[in-house]
């Protein structure tokens, strides 16, 4: 018998039949790529060696995958209430002195007294006290399990963002120094216009003004390309430096993928609710409804079986040897203390009603999370094909105004405005690709891809320093790291 609530989930209507008209529109099904390695649409190596290096050195994975050896220990503290929960042994020695009341003792009265005795005492679990522990425990580790899941498809996401950014700041880069390369020959031919007094001041000016604002661009372009480097390297376990897994692609500065459509392996409404921190909030829910059996369990009496064994001796002669053998049942209820054992199962059962509502709001912002990055891809791939064909009319603009500027049909600021046009599209169109691919990476966030690893839970240089430290016996042996695979079963916690 188990007393207290078996867990149910707690899934909304909506959630299991969810999709939406944009998500539709860029996701399509298909067995590959794997979703738990997603970054591979986006056909750049680089991404999965500077994924496998931040999966090997970054320090909030190390904490989460600690965390799920700290949470197999607790399993085990519960599981150990299957056993005798009282185990005293005791041993003692005294040395004592007789004397009579004359004062006259013609012999020693010193003497030794000894003895030992060993206690046990088991429990019943008639009502599941220690099973509703037990239960608790169990969804805990998994829990722990799916939260580092959710590190996973946080930070694989993060590199991957970080990543492109840099791509991004690389390209802008290149475009404006392009520009201002341009730029500076118009202002050199102004210039000289001016100097032999074929032309006024102003265009000089506004040639030297376009230049100059282009060129003050290239420095925080630089400084933006610095900044990711460093974001990598962190995420990645480092201190900034070099990034040698950059080095190896020669090529991909500046280029920025476009994909049109995410690639699922299965439906929305499924993904969302096997996204890790949505498992894991209900794998704490599971784990806090067992709480509540345990809390309940005190309204009830505790039946042990209680054994005694004591053996006692002295050294006088003559003296017996005494041997203590007892054993029954033993009843313990807290009969007069019924307020707080309510309160307490009240308690827990508040804590449980927070989980759930908790547990709904996780799935909620999953789902906008998700309809959000399929809005803004959509958007930005509507534009990309605008945005290109804008930065073709810009430089086409350029090639006329110079043309008719030269053969005196128009002024020095219709080449300007064509400068400055094509410098803005340009900019725009690499701007809208990076966004787009942002876009995409944080769709699959969203529907929780990315949370494979090759990593084992604790690195062998962190395992060697912890048993250094403790007996772990063959806990840390074990450091394969299955992720938490589905939600906790109806009617039990896992």
């Amino acid at each position: 018998m188990r007393v207290g609530p078996d867990f149910h989930p707690q899934h909304e209507s909506w959630s299991e039949h969810w999709s939406s008209a944009t998500l539709e529109q860029v996701t399509r099904q298909a067995a590959q790529p794997d979703l738990r390695e997603w970054w591979t649409v986006f056909g750049d190596e680089t991404v999965g060696r500077l994924i496998a290096q931040a999966d090997a050195g970054n320090g909030n994975l190390q904490i989460a995958g600690l965390r799920v050896i700290e949470a197999r220990a607790q399993l085990g503290i519960a599981l150990a209430g299957q056993y005798p929960q009282v185990q005293q042994a005791s041993a003692e020695v005294l040395a004592s002195a007789r004397k009579r009341s004359d004062g006259f003792n013609p012999r020693s009265g010193a003497y030794l007294q000894y003895g030992a005795g060993f206690v046990v005492g088991w429990e019943l679990d008639f009502w599941g006290r220690f099973a509703r522990a037990i239960e608790s425990a169990d969804a805990s580790f998994f829990a722990a399990q799916a939260n580092r899941d959710a590190t996973l498809v946080l930070l694989h996401a993060q590199v991957a963002d970080a990543y492109f950014a840099l791509r991004t700041a690389e390209a802008r880069l290149r475009i404006a120094r392009e520009n201002a390369q341009l730029q500076k020959r118009s202002y050199d031919i102004a210039q000289k216009l001016f100097k032999a007094g074929e032309t006024d001041e102003l265009d000089l000016q506004q040639a030297k003004t376009q230049y100059l604002g282009t060129l003050s661009s290239i420095p925080d372009l630089e400084s933006q390309i610095v900044l990711a480097r460093h974001a990598l390297s962190v995420l990645m376990g480092r201190p900034p430096g070099p990034l040698p897994e950059l080095d190896a692609s020669p090529g991909k500065e500046g280029v920025i993928p476009l994909v049109d459509r995410a690639v699922l392996q299965d439906v929305p409404a499924d993904l969302l609710l096997r996204r890790p921190d949505v498992l894991a909030a209900e794998y704490q829910m599971a784990a806090q409804s067992a709480l509540i059996g345990v809390a309940e369990a005190d309204f009830y009496p505790s039946v042990s079986l209680l054994g005694t064994l004591g053996w006692s001796a002295s050294s006088l002669t003559g003296s017996p040897n005494t041997l203590l053998v007892a054993a029954g049942p033993s009843v313990v209820w807290n009969v007069f203390d019924h307020g707080r054992i309510t309160n307490n199962v009240r308690v827990q059962d508040a804590r449980l009603q927070q989980l759930t509502v908790a547990y709904q709001n996780t799935v909620r912002e999953a789902a906008r999370e998700a309809d959000d990055a399929a809005t803004t891809l959509f958007a930005a791939l509507r534009r990309d094909s605008i945005l290109n064909d804008a930065q073709g009319a810009a430089r086409r603009s350029l090639t006329l105004a110079n043309t008719i500027y030269r053969e005196g049909y128009s002024d020095f600021q219709r080449v300007l405005d064509a400068q400055r046009a094509l410098f803005a599209q340009q900019d725009a169109y690499v701007v809208n690709r990076r966004n787009a691919v942002s876009s995409l990476i944080a769709l699959y966030k969203a529907l929780g891809g990315g949370w494979y690893t090759r990593q084992p839970l604790v690195d062998a240089a962190t395992r060697q320093q912890m048993q250094q430290r403790t007996d772990w016996g063959d806990l840390l042996n074990d450091v394969s790291a299955p992720g938490a695979a589905g939600a906790p079963s109806e009617g039990a916690s896992r």
